[in-house]
């Protein structure tokens, strides 16, 4: 019992380190967004927003995809969609990052945890569609909540808006696209 529970306390308190990654979007207050912050907004989304997943969803998984999907940027470091980033360099260093964090997880919890990040990434069930969908859907809410937030930090114009953001969020919630892309539009129409 002693080695699991020292096993799991290692996993909870490396896990806290991902308080300290900044990410790219500010909160309503202008300050930028932790990806720890990011990650219980997230599940919160999946909570009250469920009913406008495209497919039937488990929500409680939903819930646990996004409560560890950026886990591996304590590690890998948060990539801003609008940045200039090296997918492939990216996407190697988050799968080495989930090794190690989940791995120090006793053997079945590391495994179950790993699999869901898996599942997560691949963006193939409705699940995982649902929650990758919810991922590119909070950012904007803020960016509208904080007056342009990451898009003037990084010049995006609504074209590149719409080309990098809509079908990742109507792929699993057109409905909830469907709703943002007028507040979007009318936003970059005032600039």
């Amino acid at each position: 019992m002693s080695a699991r529970l020292d096993a799991q306390m290692a996993f909870l308190m490396e896990a806290d380190k991902l308080k300290a990654v900044t990410r790219a979007t500010r909160n309503h207050d202008q300050r930028f967004e932790n990806s720890a912050e990011h990650s219980w907004h997230l599940a919160l989304f999946a909570l009250v927003l469920a009913e406008h997943a495209d497919e039937t969803v488990d929500v409680a998984r939903v819930i646990k995809m996004l409560l560890i999907h950026d886990i591996v940027e304590i590690d890998a470091g948060d990539a801003p969609i609008f940045g200039n980033v090296d997918e492939t360099a990216t996407k190697a260093a988050e799968a080495a990052a989930a090794e190690r964090l989940f791995g120090l997880l006793p053997a079945e919890q590391a495994d179950a945890l790993l699999m869901l990040w898996n599942e997560f990434e691949a963006n193939q069930t409705a699940d995982a569609k649902f929650a990758k969908s919810l991922d590119r859907f909070q950012p904007p809410n803020l960016n509208l909540a904080s007056g342009g937030g990451s898009w003037t930090d990084y010049n995006v114009d609504y074209a590149t808006f719409e080309t990098r953001l809509s079908p990742k969020i109507s792929r699993g919630a057109p409905k909830l696209w469907t709703w943002l892309q007028p507040k979007v539009l009318a936003f970059f129409a005032t600039r």
